[in-house]
């Protein structure tokens, strides 16, 4: 594969998917696009982890839909950044990788557990360019309720994404839901591709985490908002989905029986849900 910089074109046919590095910011960002037709939907990942990790939710979704996925600075196939930063700066960040992409038509973003933090500071700032907002396993930053502490210092650092056996063994404990059964399909996903970062990267997502709340800015996100949350997940509690689904104006509380990373594990049965959100008035 060629990472190389390029003006990028959406075809007029048949769904294309490229693959490259561009410059945004000073940063060097892998980005990959499935082109398709209709509304894009930006696809926000968990810490730590390469945009692989997301290929089962993408499998499952309309194959004429236009996915966006990328890599933050220090993740997956993206180039550490020279300084630590914050989710302003990202969703910035993303605006000008949308541009470059030239995709200047509003959007539907997707985050999940991090990238939920990363998708409700684009909402913020660029209330035009997000059209529907899509809240997965996510909460309300460093103001919200904690997940088991035991967990959560699994979360510290970044070994589960450079030992694939040792994810395995903790995915029940650490996600819950299908990973509790199949903690292989943990493994599995973590060996797709370049799915583990840096060290610093990893440390720069959770400093980014660490300082960042949007629990007094809930009320001013006005799109339409799907909230999907697992009543099994030890990382991001249920309570915080409905805490969330209270403050946001216009949302959709979707509870499932799954856990924290089912939108991939089981993205045969939550896929659809997203679709139905994503195709309703």
């Amino acid at each position: 594969m060629d990472f190389t910089e390029a003006s990028v074109t959406a075809p007029q046919t048949e769904p294309q998917t490229e693959r490259r590095l561009i410059a945004v910011l000073g940063q060097r960002i892998r980005v990959d696009v499935r082109w398709g037709t209709g509304v894009p939907l930006v696809l926000c990942n968990g810490i730590g982890a390469g945009l692989e990790v997301l290929d089962p939710l993408v499998a499952h979704l309309h194959p004429t839909t236009t996915v966006v996925r990328f890599d933050v600075p220090g993740s997956g196939g993206s180039a550490n950044s020279p300084l630590p930063y914050g989710f302003p700066y990202l969703a910035v960040m993303l605006g000008q990788l949308l541009r470059k992409l030239r995709i200047r038509q509003p959007v539907d973003i997707l985050g999940l557990s991090w990238g939920g933090a990363l998708a409700q500071q684009f909402a913020l700032q660029n209330p035009r360019r997000c059209r529907k907002l899509i809240l997965v396993s996510t909460g309300t930053g460093m103001i919200m309720v904690p997940g088991r502490p035991a967990t959560l210092r699994k979360m510290l650092t970044p070994r589960r994404f450079r030992d694939h056996h040792y994810a395995a063994s903790i995915a029940g404990e650490l996600y819950g839901g299908t990973a509790r059964a199949e903690p292989a399909m943990v493994e599995e996903l973590f060996e797709r591709g370049p799915t583990t970062g840096s060290r610093v990267g990893y440390f720069h997502q959770l400093l980014a985490g660490s300082v960042w709340t949007s629990i007094f800015a809930l009320p001013l996100i006005r799109q339409p908002t799907l909230i999907v949350a697992g009543l099994d997940d030890p990382v991001v509690p249920v309570t915080n989905s409905r805490i969330m689904h209270c403050l946001l104006p216009h949302s959709t509380l979707h509870l499932h029986g799954g856990g924290h990373v089912d939108i991939v594990t089981n993205a045969a049965e939550l896929a659809p849900v997203v679709e139905r959100f994503r195709k309703r008035n």
